[in-house]
């Protein structure tokens, strides 16, 4: 795979890092190149529109945008871009999420946003790594081995708690 970053994730602001970071994590555990920034679609509009505008020239090939509250983010990068845009809502404010996650997917016709549950920036991550696996086929394979390696993991853990049970 390409070393310029192949993903892009963007947050609305500094406090929705900590979520975020889960999906940076995931990423490069997968090898994958990628940027994080702040950008938010209210604050910095300017910004959030030159960095959707450009992610196809600059080989940017997804999006990731987390956001809270309001959570216009994703739908705001998805309106100025043709590459694929994955949502995740960010639990914040009086309603812990709920207006974040239907800001997130409630998008009109033509301009979708694929978005994973509240906080769900490892899922983010991984649905990334799916759409990139179509056109990098070492991408799948890495993919196909952390699958293996989740099942082992919980074979072996409902194996312990069976073993506790019975003895």
């Amino acid at each position: 795979m390409k070393k310029k970053p192949l993903v892009e994730i963007l947050v609305g602001s500094e406090s929705d890092l900590p979520v975020m970071e889960k999906a940076a994590e995931v990423l490069k555990e997968m090898g994958v190149p990628y940027e994080i920034e702040i950008s938010s679609a209210h604050r910095l509009p300017e910004k959030t529109a030159q960095y959707a505008k450009t992610a196809r020239r600059r080989g940017v090939e997804v999006l990731i945008a987390g956001a809270g509250m309001a959570a216009h983010l994703a739908g705001a990068l998805a309106s100025r871009t043709t590459l694929p845009v994955i949502g995740v809502p960010i639990k914040s404010g009086a309603l812990n999420g709920a207006d974040a996650l239907y800001s997130t997917v409630q998008m009109p016709p033509g301009v979708p946003v694929a978005t994973v549950g509240i906080d769900g920036a490892k899922n983010a991550a991984y649905l990334a790594c799916e759409i990139l696996s179509i056109k990098y086929p070492e991408m799948a394979k890495k993919l196909e081995n952390s699958r293996s390696r989740m099942r082992k993991s919980l074979e072996e853990k409902s194996k312990a708690i069976q073993k506790g049970k019975s003895g």
